[in-house]
C-alpha cells in the first residue's frame, strides 16, 4: 500500500529531527566528559605537587619514617577515593601499594586511567619522579584517585541526554505532522480543483495565480496537457465535420443517379452505362478521400518514414517532373530545377508530396510562366520548395494553407476535382521524415515547400539549373490532388 505524502514527510522529519538531536547530544555528552576529566587531572596534578614538596624534604630514612607517612595519610580524603603509592628501590622509602588493572587509551603527560577488575569505575592516576637526596634514592610518587564521581555523573547526564533527546523526536513528530497538513494544504487545493474539472467545459483550467512556486510549474504542466487534449479534440471534430462533408458530396450524387436508376422505367441501357461510370467515377473519388484520411491518420498518430533510401533529391525530381510533363504542357508551363542534395527518404512518400507540389503550383499559375524548384540544405535539413507566379496569398490564409480541406477559393472551377488535401499529404510526408512545411509570397512569387532531415556530413551538390527537358524515366504513381 502507498503510504501518504504526509506520512512520509512526517517520518521523514522525525528522523531527521532525531538524528539532529542525537548529533547535538553526542557532542554535549563528549564536551562534558572532556571538562570532567580535565578538572580531575587538574586536582590529581595540585595533589601531586603538594605530595612531590612532602617527599622532597625527607632526605633520611628516620624523618620518612617519622613525619613524610603520616603527611601522606593526611592528605588522604576519609572517603578513601584517593591514595598515593611511593615505589622505590629501598623498602624503607617505599608507601603503599601499586595500581592494578587494564589501561584504558591513552592518557596526556604523566596521566592514566586504568579499568579495575573489582569496580564498574575508573581510577586515574598522575605519576611523578623525584630526584634522590642525602638517604633517599629516587622515587617514583603516584596519586590515584577513582573516576567514580565522574563516571556517575557522565552516567546521569547521558540517560539525561538520551530522554532528552526522545522526548524532543516524538515533539518533532507531533508538531511535523501539522506542519506537513499545513504546508501539503495548497496541493490538497489543487488536487479539489482538478477533481472539479468537468468533461463538458474543456476550456476549464487550474488557477496557478495563488499557488507556490513548487506546485506553479506543476499546475502549469498540467494545464498544458489540458490545452494539448483540447487541441486534440477540435482537430478531431474539425476533421470528423470536414470528412462528413466531403464525403457528403459524393455519396449524395451517388444516392440521386441510383434513384433515378431504379424509377426510370424506359431507361435504355447507354443511359445505365453512363450512370453506372458516373457512380464508378464518384466511388473512385471517395476512395482517394478514404486512403488520404488514412494515411494522414497514420502522420498525426507519430508513424515516421520506414523504407528509407540514400537517394538525390535532384534526381527524384527529374523524374516527377517527366511524370508531370504533360500537364505542364497543358498549361504552357516551364520548370526549372535548382540545386541537389543527398538524403535519406522514402522514395514513394517523396515523390507523392513533391507531385502534389507541382500539381498545386500548374493549377495555380498563367500560361507561360516559369515553375522554379529549389533544393538546398538547411542545417540539419533539406528544403525542397516550388515557387509559382500568382497573386500574393494573405498572411492568415498561408497559416491555414496546409490544414486538410482547406481551400483558398470553395467556388472555383475545379473545387469538385480537388478534396483539399493535397498540401495536407505533403505536410504529413515532411513530418513523417523529421521535416516541416513553409509557404512564403515575395516579388510575384508564391512559393510552398517542405523538409528532410539530410544526411549528417554530407556536402551539398553545386547548385545547377535544369530545365523541364527531362529523361521520360518510369515513375510511381502518386496522388495529384490540389490543396489550393
Amino acid at each position: 500500500m502507498t503510504r501518504s505524502i504526509a506520512l512520509r514527510l512526517s517520518a521523514m522529519f522525525g528522523i531527521t529531527s532525531f538524528l539532529v538531536f542525537s548529533l547535538v547530544g553526542a557532542g554535549l555528552f563528549v564536551m562534558m566528559e572532556r571538562q570532567l576529566f580535565a578538572e580531575l587531572r587538574a586536582t590529581l596534578d595540585t595533589r601531586a605537587k603538594v605530595a612531590e614538596m612532602i617527599a622532597v624534604h625527607a632526605t633520611t630514612v628516620a624523618h620518612w619514617q617519622n613525619i613524610t607517612r603520616e603527611k601522606l595519610a593526611d592528605l588522604e580524603p576519609p572517603d578513601g577515593t584517593t591514595h598515593y603509592v611511593v615505589d622505590s628501590a629501598n623498602p624503607a622509602f617505599r608507601v603503599g601499594h601499586p595500581v592494578r588493572g587494564t589501561p584504558v587509551g591513552a592518557s596526556p603527560d604523566t596521566f592514566q586511567r586504568y579499568r579495575l577488575d573489582h569496580s564498574s569505575y575508573d581510577v586515574m592516576t598522575k605519576t611523578v619522579t623525584i630526584a634522590p637526596g642525602g638517604e633517599r634514592p629516587v622515587l617514583q610518587l603516584t596519586v590515584a584517585t577513582s573516576c567514580e564521581r565522574t563516571q556517575r555523573m557522565l552516567r546521569r547526564f547521558g540517560w539525561t541526554l538520551a530522554a532528552l533527546v526522545a522526548v524532543a523526536t516524538g515533539i518533532a513528530l507531533l508538531l511535523s505532522r501539522a506542519v506537513t497538513r499545513f504546508g501539503l494544504a495548497p496541493l490538497e487545493r489543487l488536487s479539489q480543483q482538478a477533481a472539479a474539472l468537468s468533461p463538458a467545459n474543456r476550456r476549464q483550467r487550474l488557477r496557478t495565480d495563488a499557488l507556490p512556486p513548487e506546485l506553479h510549474d506543476l499546475a502549469a504542466s498540467f494545464n498544458g496537457a489540458l490545452e494539448r487534449i483540447q487541441h486534440a479534440y477540435e482537430r478531431l471534430e474539425a476533421f470528423n465535420a470536414d470528412v462528413a462533408h466531403e464525403l457528403r458530396t459524393p455519396v449524395s450524387i451517388l444516392i440521386g443517379q441510383t434513384q433515378v436508376a431504379l424509377t426510370s422505367r424506359d431507361r435504355s441501357v447507354e443511359r445505365m452505362r453512363q450512370t453506372l461510370q458516373s457512380n464508378l467515377e464518384e466511388f473512385e473519388r471517395l476512395r482517394v478521400i478514404i486512403n488520404d484520411m488514412l494515411f494522414i491518420s497514420r502522420s498525426d498518430r507519430g508513424e515516421r518514414a520506414s523504407d528509407l533510401k540514400d537517394v538525390s533529391l535532384a534526381n527524384e525530381v527529374r523524374r516527377i517532373l517527366a511524370f508531370v510533363e504533360i500537364p505542364l504542357d497543358d498549361a504552357q508551363l516551364h520548370a526549372q530545377l535548382h540545386g541537389d542534395a543527398r538524403a535519406s527518404v522514402d522514395p514513394s512518400l517523396f515523390r507523392r508530396a513533391m507531385t502534389n507540389l507541382l500539381i498545386n503550383a500548374i493549377q495555380h499559375s498563367a500560361p507561360g510562366g516559369t515553375l522554379r524548384i529549389a533544393i538546398a540544405r538547411r542545417d540539419a535539413l533539406v528544403e525542397v520548395s516550388v515557387a509559382n507566379p500568382g497573386e500574393p496569398i494573405d498572411a492568415a490564409q498561408r497559416a491555414h494553407i496546409f490544414e486538410r480541406f482547406y481551400r483558398l477559393e470553395e467556388a472555383r472551377a475545379n473545387s469538385d476535382e480537388n478534396h483539399g488535401l493535397g498540401l495536407s499529404i505533403v505536410k504529413a510526408v515532411a513530418e513523417m521524415h523529421g521535416g516541416g512545411v513553409f509557404v512564403a509570397c515575395a516579388g510575384g512569387m508564391n512559393t510552398f515547400g517542405f523538409s528532410v532531415a539530410a544526411q549528417p556530413d554530407q556536402p551539398v551538390a553545386a547548385s545547377a539549373a535544369t530545365s523541364r527537358s527531362v529523361s521520360r524515366n518510369a515513375a510511381s504513381t502518386v496522388d495529384v490532388s490540389s490543396a489550393r
